[in-house]
């Protein structure tokens, strides 16, 4: 297995699953419903085109509940990184995935747009390798539906990750097999 891969499975286990972060993730691990893709797509035309094949793939397997592009080679700078979000949910809109698919995004050193750069809640899109996690819209619209309150999801995992302080994600990513670029 290809070390971001491992890397990517392990976060998920024991970041997203274990605390919580997303409350639909432990159905889909234990269920095995989730796609690991590994693009080494450097360029941004490359990468949408990865990314909007993993929607034909979804389409064309409704076994797979969510997948994972993980980026091994490139989009290791979170700027670029960011170029890539914009044209991948522009892509999508234009290849008629819009309503179908939706995009969140996580990167080893993201940082939300009003936040410090060391604010822990960083942290909640924080992961061993950049991803785009391609997420089915009417499964994300059935879990919501039949969960309490689920605008707090946010709030409560930028608390928590405020709560372990960045020190203690940071250590959680390493042992996932992140190594730290500060």
């Amino acid at each position: 297995m290809h070390k971001c891969e491992a890397a990517m499975r392990q976060w998920v286990s024991s970041v997203i699953v274990k605390y919580n972060f997303c409350p639909f993730a432990r159905q889909e691990v234990e269920n095995n419903a989730i796609r690991y893709y590994l693009s080494e797509a450097t360029e941004l035309e490359e990468a949408v085109l990865d990314t909007l094949e993993q929607c034909r793939e979804l389409d064309n397997h409704p076994e797979i509940e969510t997948t994972l592009v993980c980026f091994t080679e490139g989009f290791s700078d979170f700027d670029q990184f960011l170029s890539l979000i914009d044209l991948a949910n522009a892509l999508l809109v234009a290849q008629g995935f819009e309503g179908t698919y939706q995009l969140a995004h996580f990167h080893p050193e993201y940082v939300f747009a009003d936040a410090d750069e060391d604010d822990a809640a960083n942290y909640t899109n924080r992961a061993p390798c950049p991803c785009l996690h391609i997420i089915r819209e009417e499964s994300m619209e059935q879990a919501l539906a039949n969960y309490d309150d689920p605008q707090s999801i946010p709030e409560h995992n930028m608390r928590l990750a405020r709560r372990k302080g960045a020190d203690f994600w940071q250590a959680l990513l390493e042992k996932c097999g992140h190594k730290s670029v500060r």
